[in-house]
């Protein structure tokens, strides 16, 4: 059986260490807000190269938080438009709509599967505060064009990291200090996964920073005194300690997933079968790796490795402007014409890459593909 991800593999290679961090937070008696997270934010900042790193509960509530620090700043107000990809996971999507802004959904480009710079000028209006770009399955979607179209029209960039850690944009700058603030995602099957959720902002402004840190402790700044509407979104210290023996592995465990990565775009031949362009090695991260299959047949070959004992899973089937829950959106959501985003829905299929896997598996899976009719 060829998991698509073992994650009990995944941390028994660090298994020593990880027990060691978790057993002096249990011994020390302090388990929120402490050295252990503040080290690990200061390793974390200095990893990605920004100033500050704040960690917080998940991805997703690091995102959120962002947002809503714009609009606690005076950046941003309910009803300004931020455009994202219409691809992303839902996340992305639900924290821009979770701070009442509109988002504005923009078509990929097929072939890198990222934003597809070409398209995003044109959905700009007098109501868009912020572009949003997510390095969907670890690859760079940042590009000098999106970097200028900010400056042009005074927006900021927010960056999705859920899927990057690692990963570079070509002049060496690593995703989380590209843009002007990132959320970032420490979900168990991340590249860098705590044994748990959690998640962190990255970011080189100070006054963001500070607003992030106070709304995920409940709006405080100082005990018992609440200037913002927050939250309770803390990083614990036992993930911190995890993520900061975890932390240093991170180069060492990408450069596995990239021998995986070449070994199937060396090897994959298959007429039903396109890969994604590849990227120079920096610029992807091999979170997943992503395959389009022939158009109805994704689930057949999905069907096929289960049965052979190989495991795959399709990110993501159900496009998120066709979800129920914004089904009822005054913003039209559902009503959207979207039809890459939709085919990529239909073909994607992620393929089983990971710092444990082996070669020899990602032979028996490239044998496997190709004997596919």
């Amino acid at each position: 059986m060829i998991k698509f991800l073992d994650l009990q593999k995944v941390t028994q290679k660090h298994r020593a260490e990880i027990s060691a961090a978790v057993q002096r937070v249990v011994d020390s008696g302090w388990y929120l807000q402490g050295e252990e997270v503040k080290r690990f934010e200061d390793n974390y900042a200095y990893f990605i190269g920004t100033s500050h790193c704040i960690g917080v509960a998940n991805g997703l509530d690091a995102l959120i938080w962002i947002f809503r620090a714009y609009i606690e700043l005076g950046i941003m107000q309910p009803g300004d438009e931020v455009i994202v990809p219409a691809n992303t996971y839902i996340a992305t999507i639900l924290a821009i709509t979770e701070n009442g802004l509109k988002p504005v959904l923009c078509e990929p480009k097929a072939d890198t599967l990222e934003i597809d710079d070409e398209q995003i000028e044109k959905l700009i209006t007098p109501r868009t505060k912020a572009i949003a770009i997510v390095h969907l399955y670890g690859r760079i979607a940042y590009t000098e064009k999106i970097g200028l179209l900010c400056k042009k029209y005074n927006l900021k960039l927010v960056e999705d990291c859920a899927q990057s850690h690692g990963c570079k944009y070509t002049d060496g700058t690593v995703t989380g200090a590209i843009g002007d603030a990132a959320g970032h995602s420490f979900y168990p099957g991340k590249n860098l996964g705590a044994l748990g959720d959690g998640g962190a902002v990255t970011t080189n402004d100070a006054a963001l920073a500070d607003a992030v840190r106070a709304l995920a402790n409940y709006g405080s700044q100082r005990k018992y005194v609440f200037k913002y509407a927050g939250r309770n979104s803390r990083l614990d210290e036992i993930q911190a300690a995890v993520l900061d023996v975890k932390l240093k592995y991170i180069v060492e465990d990408n450069l596995q997933r990239k021998k995986i990565a070449h070994h199937y775009y060396r090897n994959i031949n298959n007429p039903l079968v396109t890969l994604p362009d590849l990227l120079p090695d920096e610029q992807n991260a091999y979170h997943l790796f992503p395959i389009l299959v022939a158009k109805g047949r994704r689930d057949d070959l999905h069907d096929y490795l289960e049965q052979h004992g190989v495991g795959t899973v399709c990110h993501y089937p159900i496009a998120p402007h066709k979800q129920e829950c914004y089904a009822k959106s005054s913003w039209n959501i559902p009503q959207l014409s979207l039809p890459i985003t939709e085919r990529l829905a239909d073909e994607e299929l992620s393929l089983p890459i990971s710092p444990v896997m082996t070669e020899e598996e990602a032979s028996e899976v490239v044998k496997l593909i190709n004997a596919f009719k």
